[in-house]
């Protein structure tokens, strides 16, 4: 459903006198809840059960789960109320969250990589730590998008390379976009609530350094131990891509619009204007409205200034970013609900999970945030899973940047970092997984992948435990 239909819908309900008037949306039950969740499930189950059914039916879907919250809500509370509901959660949030993923990703794949070297365990490593870096500057779904390819190209002569690219989901496609707004989805919601451009790099760079210094040198002895003792005694298959003495760019324009769009987006950090317009009791800033704008002709130019078979060899399409606007215009709406019911408190229908992460006088405990918002994140989707215990720590992002600010870094890094757990977790996982069984490799399965996953990252983060947040 078309932002402008829903429009068009809440005009005429807010039209209807009957529903003029109604309750008060701080009163709530848990039912209102079930939207939230339903939207939640079917994207974390649908594609495992129903694969055909989803990707044709998606976008019913989400409608589907949205209106089970608008209809009632305009009935209870008045079609003013809701257009006040959806005008907040499209002008402050959803269309500058769409806006700089649609940006990166049609920047990123407007880069293409050309030229192959070979896959040993050094190259690989060297690719992981490079698109590790990456990830926070131009998006974990960009930097996969760049990097994922040339990974298969260097090792398609390689009879053992599942595990390859199971670390590149876990170090490119979510640890490594842990350090800005730009890495990771989550993190840029925390940005359009005012957490500062640089916080997550200030309070858990070495959450991730460690993480990076720990998967590194593992993926290296892994790699190792398959590259010299397991593929040597294989029979020599021919390479698909010869290798070659030089590595070079097409696209690489696109270098400047990707520096032009974090510049933009620092810009609304740093800069504050003073000047704030009001859309049906919603403030936006000027600094906002410049950088939705920058982003928008970041994104032009990058469209203009590149050849089409570049994006064609990148085998660039509009698929991915139209699903996670449909998806997330359902997650955005019928998240309002939860939002209120977690500001009520100790007083409201989320008490009990409150209580459990905090103490009886009410503090947060650290560790139980980074759990509970990290398997969550695994399971569900990180973006949302972000917003919902952002604001069960309380909301207030001055108080969660500084008193609180433990809490907050472990909501980011459980989000951020646990979103490796399953294909499901983040946005690139599926995506990298669905290259890499086009390029031939046999990924595991989903609960194949939650082997590996959980071998390796459930240790690592029972350390990151003890380390940052006891």
């Amino acid at each position: 459903m078309h932002t402008k239909t829903i429009t068009l819908f809440l005009l005429a309900l807010a039209s209807c006198p009957a529903l003029a008037a109604g309750g008060s949306m701080s009163e709530l039950s848990l039912m209102w809840a079930i939207p939230f969740i339903g939207i939640l499930l079917s994207i974390a189950l649908f594609p495992l059960i129903a694969p055909h059914f989803w990707h044709h039916y998606f976008g019913k879907i989400a409608a589907f789960w949205m209106l089970l919250f608008m209809v009632p809500a305009a009935m209870r509370f008045g079609g003013n109320e809701l257009i006040h509901i959806v005008t907040h959660a499209l002008v402050a949030e959803y269309i500058p969250f769409i806006i700089v993923i649609a940006c990166l990703y049609i920047i990123s794949g407007g880069i293409y990589i050309k030229g192959n070297l070979h896959g040993t365990p050094k190259l690989n490593t060297a690719i992981l730590a490079i698109g590790t870096v990456l990830a926070s500057i131009m998006g974990t779904t960009g930097a996969s998008m760049l990097l994922i390819r040339p990974l298969l190209r260097a090792n398609d002569n390689r009879r053992h390379k599942v595990h390859v690219v199971v670390f590149f989901i876990f170090l490119v496609a979510n640890i490594g976009g842990s350090l800005t707004p730009l890495g990771d989805p989550p993190l840029f919601l925390g940005f359009l609530k005012g957490v500062p451009f640089t916080w997550t790099l200030e309070n858990i760079w070495l959450d991730t350094l460690v993480s990076t210094v720990i998967l590194l040198p593992l993926f290296y002895a892994i790699d190792s131990y398959y590259f010299h003792r397991r593929e040597e005694q294989l029979p020599a298959i021919m390479d698909p891509t010869p290798d070659t003495k030089r590595i070079s760019f097409d696209g690489g324009l696109n270098f400047l619009w990707l520096a032009g769009a974090i510049g933009f987006v620092l810009i609304s950090g740093l800069w504050n204007s003073g000047v704030s317009f009001d859309i049906l009791g919603t403030p936006v800033t000027l600094q906002n409205l410049v950088r939705d704008a920058g982003l928008i002709l970041m994104a032009a130019l990058s469209w203009k200034t590149t050849a089409m078979k570049v994006r064609d060899e990148n085998q660039f399409n509009f698929g991915p970013v139209f699903e996670v606007a449909k998806l997330f215009l359902a997650i955005f709406i019928t998240i309002a609900p939860v939002i209120t019911m977690l500001q009520a408190g100790l007083d409201g229908p989320f008490a009990g999970l409150i209580a459990a992460v905090h103490t009886d006088t009410g503090e947060p405990i650290v560790w139980r945030y980074f759990w509970a918002t990290g398997m969550l994140s695994g399971f569900l989707d990180n973006a949302p899973t972000y917003l919902v215990f952002f604001n069960l720590a309380g909301g207030d992002v001055t108080e969660l940047t500084t008193r609180l600010a433990s809490t907050l870094a472990a909501v980011s890094a459980g989000s951020v970092f646990m979103g490796a757990l399953s294909y499901i977790g983040n946005a690139p996982n599926f995506m990298v997984k669905a290259i890499a069984e086009h390029s031939g490799v046999k990924m595991p399965s989903f609960f194949g992948y939650m082997a590996w996953s959980f071998a390796i990252l459930i240790p690592l983060f029972v350390l990151l435990t003890f380390l940052f947040f006891i």
